[in-house]
């Protein structure tokens, strides 16, 4: 049951977070799903995997969601993530 709960629960407190970040990425452009990809094989930025890693994020924690998009002319992942006690964490770290 806590999990079926943690489940549905988890996109409106990642939602909450998001918007409650105020980082302003509301209206940046952000990549799709095949730019993203074509980003990280022609080198231009580094995989969610080694972002999360040298960020230092473990692999315990729950991505739900993510995307990459121009801050200020620099790109920028924006992922949510779930952590083991299941607080909902909006992070934002650097795509290069």
């Amino acid at each position: 049951m806590k999990t079926l709960l943690k489940e549905l629960c988890a996109p409106f407190v990642v939602a909450a977070a998001i918007g409650l970040a105020g980082t302003g990425l509301a209206s940046a452009a952000c990549l799709d799903n095949r730019q993203i990809q074509e980003a990280v094989s022609s080198g231009e930025i580094m995989s969610l995997a080694q972002v999360l890693s040298s960020a230092g994020v473990g692999s315990s924690a729950e991505v739900l969601n993510v995307q990459v998009c121009d801050e200020g002319g620099r790109l920028v992942y924006i992922i949510g993530v779930l952590t083991p006690n299941g607080e909902a964490q909006n992070l934002v770290l650097s795509a290069n």
